[in-house]
């Protein structure tokens, strides 16, 4: 395990630069029983920022695939009064929420696909109104935290103990730790060069952009006119308060056009989706929205995820991502989304961001779809970035920039 001192200041980091927990505010922490430690170290670091009251919500992978094995799905989908006024309560208080991410990515193997999608529709379409009326009113952020099974499957060849200290060392050079430096000026310096990045996108004018990779990748997704790229840090619209919602986070993003897409996307990681695995996977879009799609390991469970609602086979991000992210130079696959859509450009499938839009704070999810937004019960992130990909940039007048060149900033 680490040191005490790099956990605190990991602790420290997630708190006042990541969600930047303000005086006063409600802090929602979700994490693994398993970490319970770290946890606690993050709770201390809230009130310390002046946090009023920090609330846990408990996680354990085991309960959730017993759950699973031995409950009706009918009693699984159904939300209680209880869990509904919870989150009708986070409308009122609009908490400072961080996630502590630490599954097992192998945790749900086996368990029915339709199962899993059929509770998670459910469940998303009763808490989803909720999720809508906090939408940039409040800061978020996910961090890694390092469990014994998630290690054990980055490195199977390790014992446990030393599998976990490969993947917290892992995780913490990522994240910009280390025993001597200060994380916060280099997280500083990291945030301002990817805004410069955002910036010179911007200028652009871009209507659509043409990806294209020896893997099979040909791909066109158009953009919303006026639409912002935008990365590293976001700002809450109810009290201004800038905070990164990732760490570690290397993307430039914006939402496309919903609907305007077509060609095929080749995947390059796997995708774990509700801790169950997709692997070597493509998906061919028309008319903006998946038609088909193929993988070697979890086609079932990605065919269930394209038909979660009426907009889940639509896109919601396109994100850009050097292949000189740490992530990818450190040539580890986490199995852990918040990691690996960091090593390489990616696309989400589902809803999309409506802060990309400049009046956003003026605007419902309604009135953003109908600019173009796409709206869904899911949003999941899956790698297309690869060492030859390119990328062109294509303006109105069909003019073309080069944007990637084998897989980085052309």
């Amino acid at each position: 395990m680490p040191s005490e001192q790099i956990l605190k200041k990991y602790a420290n980091l997630i708190v006042k630069t990541g969600a930047n927990v303000r005086p006063g505010q409600v802090v929602q922490l979700t994490a693994s029983v398993e970490q319970h430690a770290f946890a606690a170290l993050v709770i201390e670091a809230c009130y310390r920022a002046g946090a009023r009251r920090v609330n846990v919500n408990w996680e354990s992978d085991e309960k959730t695939r017993l759950d699973f094995q031995y409950a009706e799905q009918e009693e699984l989908a159904r939300v209680l009064p209880w869990e509904e006024e919870k989150a009708r309560q986070m409308t009122d208080d609009l908490p400072c929420r961080i996630f502590l991410e630490s599954e097992d990515p192998d945790a749900m193997a086996g368990i029915d696909p339709e199962k899993l999608s059929a509770v998670t529709r459910s469940r998303r379409g009763v808490l989803k109104r909720y999720r809508n009326e906090i939408e940039g009113k409040h800061q978020w952020m996910v961090a890694g935290v390092p469990g014994e099974k998630w290690a054990k499957k980055c490195f199977p060849d390790l014992e446990s103990g030393e599998a976990v200290a490969a993947l917290w060392d892992a995780v913490l050079r990522t994240v910009r730790v280390t025993e001597d430096n200060d994380p916060v000026a280099e997280w500083k310096a990291h945030t301002d060069y990817i805004e410069a990045k955002a910036a010179w996108l911007n200028a652009q004018g871009f209507s659509s952009l043409h990806y294209t990779s020896t893997n099979g990748t040909d791909f066109t997704v158009g953009l919303i006119p006026g639409a912002k790229w935008v990365g590293a840090g976001s700002v809450n619209e109810h009290n201004g308060v800038f905070y990164i919602p990732n760490m570690p986070t290397e993307e430039i993003f914006t939402t496309p056009m919903a609907g305007q897409c077509e060609g095929t996307l080749v995947s390059t990681k796997p995708l774990c989706w509700n801790s169950q695995l997709i692997e070597n996977f493509s998906i061919t879009f028309e008319n903006g929205r998946a038609v088909s799609c193929t993988a070697k390991r979890g086609q079932e469970l990605l065919e269930k995820l394209l038909k979660m609602d009426d907009c889940s086979a639509m896109l919601g991000e396109v994100a850009l991502v050097p292949k000189e992210s740490p992530i990818n130079r450190s040539g580890l696959l986490f199995y852990e989304t918040l990691f690996d859509e960091n090593a390489c450009c990616h696309c989400a499938l589902g809803a999309g961001f409506k802060e990309v839009l400049p009046d956003s704070g003026e605007l419902s999810v309604e009135q953003a779809q109908a600019r173009g937004v796409n709206n869904s019960l899911i949003h999941v992130d899956f790698m297309v970035g690869s060492e030859d990909l390119a990328i062109d940039g294509i303006r109105p007048d069909g003019s073309r920039e080069p944007v990637f060149r084998n897989g980085t900033w052309a």
